[in-house]
This record gives C-alpha cells, sequence and structure tokens, in this order.
C-alpha cells in the first residue's frame, strides 16, 4: 500500500472520529462537562464550540477540492488537540482519585500518550507536514 492510500485512509478515520466527537460534544455534553478543569469559564459554551470546532474540522479534512482547506483544518485539529489536554490531565487526575480509581491506568496512560499523536496525525494526513518521511535536502527519495 502506498503512502498516499495510507494518509487518504487515515484522514478519513480521523474525519470520522472527530466527526463523531463534535456530534458527542453537541448532543451529549454531559460527560465531557465532568472533566472540565474548573479554571474554564463558560464550560457549556466551551463545549459546544468544541463540537462545532471538531465538526469543522472533520468536514475540511475529508473534502476532496482543496489541499490548502484540508491543510489548514490539519492545523486546526492540531490546535484543537493540544487545547483540550488539560481536560485529559484534569480527567486523569479526577479518576485516580475515585476510590475504584475509573477508567484506571489502562485507560488514561495511552490516552495520555495517544494526545501527542493525534497532533501530529491531523498535521500528517492533512498533508500540512510530510514528518517523518521527507527525503533529506539533497536527496531524491530514491534508493
Amino acid at each position: 500500500m502506498t503512502k498516499a492510500r495510507i494518509r487518504t485512509i487515515l484522514r478519513w478515520v480521523l474525519g470520522l472520529f472527530y466527526g463523531l466527537a463534535g456530534v458527542i460534544h453537541l448532543t451529549a455534553p454531559r460527560p465531557i462537562l465532568m472533566i472540565i478543569p474548573p479554571w474554564v469559564p463558560w464550560p457549556e459554551t466551551v463545549v459546544a464550540l468544541t463540537g462545532v470546532a471538531e465538526l469543522l474540522g472533520a468536514a475540511g479534512l475529508v473534502q476532496p477540492f482543496d489541499a490548502r482547506v484540508r491543510q489548514w483544518a490539519g492545523w486546526g485539529l492540531a490546535l484543537y488537540a493540544i487545547c483540550v489536554f488539560p481536560a485529559n490531565i484534569n480527567h486523569f487526575a479526577m479518576d485516580m482519585q475515585k476510590p475504584d480509581h475509573g477508567f484506571g491506568l489502562g485507560y488514561h496512560v495511552p490516552r495520555m500518550f495517544a494526545q501527542p499523536l493525534l497532533v501530529w496525525l491531523a498535521l500528517w494526513v492533512s498533508s500540512a507536514i510530510e514528518w517523518p518521511w521527507r527525503p533529506a535536502k539533497g536527496s531524491t527519495g530514491r534508493s
């Protein structure tokens, strides 16, 4: 399978993931509201806006007409993943304080490692970056 084909498949997978997440943010916000750090103002509005951001990012990522729109969507979703990281950390801390540890380390530790991967994936599948597969300067990329 070619890199282009893998990128397209993963772009659609990520687009579907963010599209579903956006729908959940808008239609069933309660669980998301519970993990928002207390210092975030207007949590209901923030959750609604993040749902809209996810839907717009997903639509931009999967649209076939404009590569620049896909790249901007990739940058937007990467920034989104960075911005929601405090909520993931808060969720981790809240769960670990529970007597049963909530979802536990088996859920939260991989989720913590997955966040930077989501940032990179949004950028790579949108062709905003090529790393780590870009050929070295002066190289044709052929062996």
